[in-house]
């Protein structure tokens, strides 16, 4: 199990580019599966969870390669559904969630998925009700065992449908709109996600002969084809990445710049932070963080306390509110946390109060930050990562801290983040990987 060694309270200073996103590469990954032409991806991220997928769909018998750093492609012309009922199998869906993403494209062009119940985080129950709900609407039979966790879906076609989904689950539309591309019919989905990583699934099967209309909002028709052909595709930049780095550079940068954002994409990402305080300028498609030492988090228009809280596309992100919550620490002034949307994302907050930092937990899902305005810097502490960005804000709050920090299990944060360690020391950060 690797660790990192952090000495802390370094300033960091230069420039960082984004990777891949790595939630896009998990869909548009699946969607090779679809067709038996080649589709070429580009920006693809280097991390653990987008590489053990890969690796999942190799052995099916996806034909893979590597033209260049984050430059794959894939062919999905001969596949063995045989293995898809082998322990290794199995055994590999239950260690990664974005196996789940397999099911609407093997059923809709294989008529046959099977999967264990997939892994990922563990920030609370995330049920997969929604993805089977929309294949059984489309025509899927489904069937669970409930002895080995295993899942199946089984289909002759699949035939459009309308659907008004009980929750705006990414993977789930994600899963339901590469079914219902090769479905008969039209398929009507209301109370879509509309991420831009799931508009860019939509893109992407578009330039592959789908027809999809409604992207980007919470309403897509998609009218079934035949077949769909190959395509060559670009990955976006990872908005939770960016998001990281802006909060490194408010704790911890002097003067940080963050090159190819796709500023169009990040939603209200920049503004959660300058909310807090944090001066971000946009130069062009880069964002500019001048860091420093200092920042006060806003109130409401009306003088009330302010307070940030997750929501579907397009309000904020579940995935950067523990980075929030770090930053806060430091801000001058309080705010209040809200996380609606997952049950244990905030328990890691106890590390952070070890730390020194001031937070009231309310209940699993509100937190108050009193910040210190650097007038007491965090303290180092041994912890241990439990999922991929609980871990990333541990390691901004060790690299914010007085103090060597230890973080145990972070091949958790290498699940989400690429090299991470080696592109922070590059703008002068001390990490050492053990």
């Amino acid at each position: 199990m690797a660790s990192f060694i952090i000495e802390g309270n370094h300033r960091l200073k230069g420039e960082i580019t984004p990777q891949g996103a790595k939630n896009e590469a998990l869909q548009v990954i699946c969607a090779v599966l679809l067709t038996s032409e080649e589709v070429r991806l580009q920006n693809v991220p280097d991390i653990v969870d987008v590489n053990n997928l890969i690796l999942l769909l190799r052995d099916i018998g996806v034909k893979v390669t590597y033209n260049a750093p984050g430059d794959i492609t894939f062919k999905a012309d001969t596949l063995n559904l045989d293995y898809l009922r082998s322990q290794e199998y199995l055994d590999r869906c239950a260690s990664l969630r974005g196996s789940v993403l397999t099911v609407g494209p093997l059923v809709a062009r294989h008529g046959r998925a099977v999967i264990s119940k997939p892994g990922g985080d563990k920030i609370g129950r995330r049920r997969l009700d929604t993805h089977f709900y929309g294949l059984q609407k489309l025509g899927a039979a489904f069937n669970f065992d409930p002895d080995n966790d295993i899942f199946e879906m089984t289909a002759e076609r699949l035939k459009g449908a309308y659907m008004l989904l009980d929750e705006a689950s990414v993977t789930g539309t994600a899963n339901i709109v590469m079914a219902a591309v090769l479905a008969e019919g039209t398929t009507t989905i209301y109370n879509a996600a509309c991420e831009p990583y799931l508009q860019q699934l939509c893109r992407l099967l578009n330039s592959m002969g789908a027809r999809i209309s409604g992207i980007a909002s919470n309403l897509l028709t998609i009218e079934g084809v035949k077949e769909l052909h190959g395509a060559t595709h670009r990955i976006l930049p990872d908005m939770i990445e960016i998001g990281s780095f802006i909060g490194i550079g408010a704790m911890v940068g002097d003067g940080i710049t963050i090159k190819n954002v796709s500023l169009p994409d990040l939603g209200i990402i920049p503004d959660s932070f300058r909310r807090l305080g944090i001066a971000i300028e946009e130069r062009g498609d880069d964002l500019y963080i001048p860091g420093g030492r200092g920042y006060e988090i806003e109130s409401f228009i009306d003088g009330s306390f302010m307070t940030l809280a997750d929501a579907p596309w397009p309000g904020l992100t579940p995935d950067l509110l523990s980075i929030l919550i770090v930053v806060a620490t430091q801000a001058k002034g309080s705010v209040l946390f809200h996380q609606k949307m997952f049950e244990s994302r905030l328990f890691f907050v106890d590390k952070l109060i070890e730390m020194g930092a001031q937070i009231i937990l309310c209940d699993p899902h509100r937190a108050v930050v009193v910040g210190h305005n650097f007038e007491h810097l965090l303290k180092a502490r041994r912890m241990v990562s439990p999922d991929i960005r609980a871990g990333i804000a541990m390691l901004i709050a060790a690299m914010s801290a007085e103090g060597t920090s230890r973080i145990d299990n972070v091949g958790q944060i290498d699940r989400g983040y690429e090299r991470i360690e080696e592109r922070l020391n590059a703008l002068g950060a001390k990490i050492t990987r053990l």
